[in-house]
């Protein structure tokens, strides 16, 4: 029976160039999915790339953590969640939990991804303009979603 897994912001198939030697997806595959996963979401939330880009503003990690629960390989379909775990009230700082499924729906990781957002001409952290802010702090959020102060 299917899992109900809320907050799926991105579904494909696993291809032959994201498998390593070991014949499962390899470890930077993982990443690159829960980075599709973050940009979907931001699309949905109406934050959309061009917006970003226009701002001249984009996210920056800070830091990623992965978990490896179960393997994945070629012919598997994933799903990836998206959810907004702590951020700060302005959107200026914030961690997202990833969770990606195989076919057969079996949780296969957990990926933890902090960041901020940066101005790209000034490389400086930046604050998002207000409009853009409030549809970030609209992104769905975890169960467990903390804020984080403001320093």
């Amino acid at each position: 029976m299917k899992q109900s897994v809320k907050n799926i912001f991105f579904e494909g198939d696993v291809l032959w160039s994201q498998i390593d030697a070991n014949q499962h997806l390899r470890h930077s595959a993982y990443a690159d999915f829960a980075a599709q996963a973050r940009l979907c979401m931001l699309e949905q939330a109406g934050i959309t790339t061009r917006s970003l880009l226009d701002l001249k503003i984009g996210p920056i990690l800070f830091r990623e953590d992965i978990s490896y629960l179960r393997e994945t390989g070629l012919g598997d379909r994933v799903r990836v969640s998206c959810e907004l775990m702590r951020a700060r009230p302005d959107g200026s700082r914030w961690s997202f939990r990833h969770e990606l499924y195989r076919s057969d729906d079996v949780k296969t990781a957990v990926i933890i991804a902090e960041g901020a957002w940066i101005d790209m001409q000034q490389r400086k952290l930046a604050l998002l303009p207000e409009h853009i802010s409030a549809s970030f702090m609209n992104a769905p959020k975890s169960d467990d979603f903390t804020w984080e102060p403001v320093k």
